[in-house]
């Protein structure tokens, strides 16, 4: 039984990606199973598992408001403002992390390309940061 078979439009979800969010619509036979509308405006369609139709994610990245503890998920500020240059190094290494829309922080290459891109080009250089080691956590 998958996470979202019983889901309903109007259930309140949460997406690591884009924040709080409602279903606002069901299909039945589709490859998604629900379009999830988010309080900024974004509507994304995910599988009955969770996977979102957006960026390289393969693995669930949204679930029911209840349900989710976010206590372990780096919200942090930024504590450097990298220079275009260095943003761009960083992202040719690997080693270069975005902040989501919902807060969080991830790798750089789970996101669509032109996220990263619309990003760069608006000079939101606080969005971006060295990803963090464990040791250095």
């Amino acid at each position: 039984m998958a996470y979202f078979d019983k889901v309903k439009v109007k259930d309140k979800l949460y997406g690591l990606v884009f924040g709080p969010g409602k279903v606002s619509q069901v299909f039945e036979d589709s490859h998604y199973k629900m379009m999830v509308k988010f309080k900024n405006g974004y509507e994304v369609p995910y599988t009955e598992d969770g996977i979102p139709g957006w960026g390289n994610f393969k693995k669930q990245t949204i679930f029911y408001k209840k349900d989710i503890d976010l206590t372990d998920v780096d919200f942090g500020p930024v504590t450097k403002v990298l220079s275009p240059k260095k943003i761009i190094k960083l992202r040719e290494k690997n080693k270069l992390e975005v902040r989501l829309p919902s807060g969080i922080w991830t790798d750089c290459t789970k996101c669509v390309a032109g996220y990263v891109e619309d990003m760069l080009e608006a000079e939101n250089y606080h969005l971006f940061r060295k990803s963090l080691k464990k040791k250095d956590k």
